[in-house]
């Protein structure tokens, strides 16, 4: 999978860490799945504080992580398709 031009719609539950993936390269963007391994990257924790649905960066240049914050707007990523 790769970095995409929109952001990821997630359901998140209160309470859980989850991992955003900062390199680009996991299989199962947003999240992390373990691929940035050697690359000197390594993933953002968050913690949800409550039940609730987040956007999730897909392009990695928000200011916000992992949040998006617009930035895919000026990204020269090519790939749009939903996930």
């Amino acid at each position: 999978m790769e970095r995409r031009r929109i952001p990821y719609r997630i359901e998140l539950k209160g309470g859980k860490t989850y991992f955003w993936c900062r390199c680009g390269r996991s299989g199962t963007q947003p999240l992390c799945d373990g691929s940035h391994k050697g690359t000197g990257t390594e993933p953002l924790p968050y913690k949800s504080p409550v039940d609730l649905t987040v956007a999730f960066c897909g392009c990695k240049q928000t200011r916000n992580p992992p949040f998006c914050d617009g930035s895919h707007t000026h990204c020269a990523q090519i790939t749009t398709q939903a996930v």
